[in-house]
């Protein structure tokens, strides 16, 4: 990013704004940090944490609107795309709503970008977009087609977009580790399948891949960072050691092992030290060396998933993370 940008992000009172505000406003010090959601109640809970600094700004919006989006760019230089409706069942039983947010508010946005020209767009992406199993998945797959391609679509517009892809965030809200930690007191604790694996991220990281993105694009790429894995029955046993585990069986729409990236991508899928990319075959731009740079291509039949991964956390490191992080578990 240039010295002082105008940066702003979709859904930015959720558990990704919630880092990616004070990380951002600490290290490039933007000129103007303009958080976009249509709650105006959490964005009334945020506006707390900023008092009085005349660089944080919030606006009442929705990523289905598109003239409202317009009016939102106006001046800005770079967009965090982070709005999304992510709950699998929410997803699964109101299946135009969430098409509405996560394919139709891409369109808007990415037509937003180029008319008020942005000069970067990242978007964040899932696990689940990667050979999707439910409407959620499907959603982000589409959105994330369509970043790609808004790098040819926006002409001679100088507008790029490129997307990051992760798993689940550790400790947010609804997720497996607030989830132990509340029924361990129970003795008894809810396991899907003793084989499940996942990966583990934190916000932080998350934060940080989208830097590097920003500093990295050239347009069309698709970042997944290197994170460790864990199986569900040691993050299990080291939240709760004495508690009995109960096999409930895998719930609809969910994996037994997060993937990240297919065999499918493997064609078009880069190495790097921290991370991989993944580029698009649209326009042979996965044998551009602009966007390739010092990345190796990975082997035929590749994918990057939480069971095949060669980096796993272990009980001791999930427990310092834990104590380190223990005042925001289930409130990310």
């Amino acid at each position: 990013m240039h010295d002082r940008p105008s940066i702003l992000v979709t859904g930015g009172t959720g558990s990704f704004g919630h880092t990616f505000v004070p990380m951002t406003l600490a290290k490039y010090n933007p000129k103007r940090l303009v958080i976009l959601s249509r709650d105006e109640m959490k964005q009334w809970e945020m506006a707390k944490l900023y008092g009085d600094d005349p660089r944080v700004r919030f606006f009442i919006g929705d990523v289905r609107d598109g003239a409202r989006l317009q009016r939102a760019l106006d001046g800005i230089d770079y967009v965090v795309h982070a709005a999304a409706t992510k709950i699998v069942p929410t997803a699964e039983y109101n299946p135009f709503e969430c098409v509405k947010t996560n394919v139709m508010g891409a369109m808007n946005l990415i037509d937003a970008c180029i008319d008020k020209g942005v000069k970067r767009c990242v978007a964040l992406s899932t696990d689940k977009a990667s050979s999707p199993l439910n409407l959620y998945g499907a959603t982000k797959l589409a959105s994330d087609k369509l970043f790609v391609a808004g790098n040819s679509y926006s002409g001679t517009h100088t507008t790029r977009f490129s997307v990051v892809r992760y798993g689940n965030v550790m400790g947010s809200r609804g997720s497996i580790i607030p989830l132990f930690q509340s029924l361990a007191s129970s003795g008894k604790l809810p396991i899907t399948d003793v084989r499940m694996t996942r990966f583990m991220i934190s916000l932080e990281e998350a934060v940080e891949l989208v830097w590097h993105a920003f500093d990295d694009m050239i347009g069309g790429e698709i970042y997944v960072k290197k994170i460790p894995s864990m199986r569900v029955v040691d993050i299990a046993s080291t939240l709760a050691p004495e508690a009995e585990h109960e096999i409930i069986g895998i719930r609809p729409g969910e994996k037994l092992h997060e993937q990240m990236i297919g065999e499918e991508d493997a064609y078009n899928t880069y190495e790097y030290p921290g991370h991989f990319k993944i580029l698009p075959s649209i326009h042979n731009w996965h044998l551009d060396e602009s966007r390739i740079k010092d990345g190796t291509r990975v082997p035929e039949g590749f994918s990057y998933r939480s069971d095949n991964n060669s980096e796993w956390m272990s009980d001791a490191q999930l427990s310092s993370w834990i104590d380190a992080n223990a005042a925001k578990i289930g409130k990310i």
